[in-house]
């Protein structure tokens, strides 16, 4: 796939989460980086490892919900009568050593709404 989409020349690569991006992240970067095809990645994490840009859900603030959920059962609070709670903050990370290699040029204004910018 990725050497399709490097011949095409004209695409990029959306990676989802899931288990297979933390044990082939390298690999993938490698290959991705080789055909100059730039890649959105779940996380911020993978960001640093090579991705373009994560935008995404903020896993730390995820836990501390998780944590304040167990504290509360724990106390004596049935989980049926704990409501149900989505995410309600999410994180763009921009790694701009990436876009060079890439020939890419991010627009200053999305720069400066970025949480984490690696350069």
């Amino acid at each position: 796939m990725v050497t399709k989409l490097g011949r095409e020349g004209s695409g990029g690569l959306i990676l989802m989460p899931d288990a297979s991006m933390w044990d082939y992240g390298e690999t993938i970067f490698a290959a991705t980086d080789r055909y100059r095809i730039p890649t959105i990645c779940p996380t911020s994490s993978l960001v640093a490892a090579g991705g373009l840009l994560s935008y995404g859900i903020d896993f730390l603030d995820l836990q501390r919900g998780a944590a304040s959920y167990a504290d509360r059962i724990l106390r004596g609070t049935k989980p049926s009568e704990l409501p149900v709670q989505l995410p309600t903050k999410f994180e763009l990370a921009i790694n701009l050593k990436t876009a060079k290699a890439l020939g890419l040029n991010i627009p200053p204004s999305l720069i400066a709404t970025a949480d984490e910018v690696i350069e």
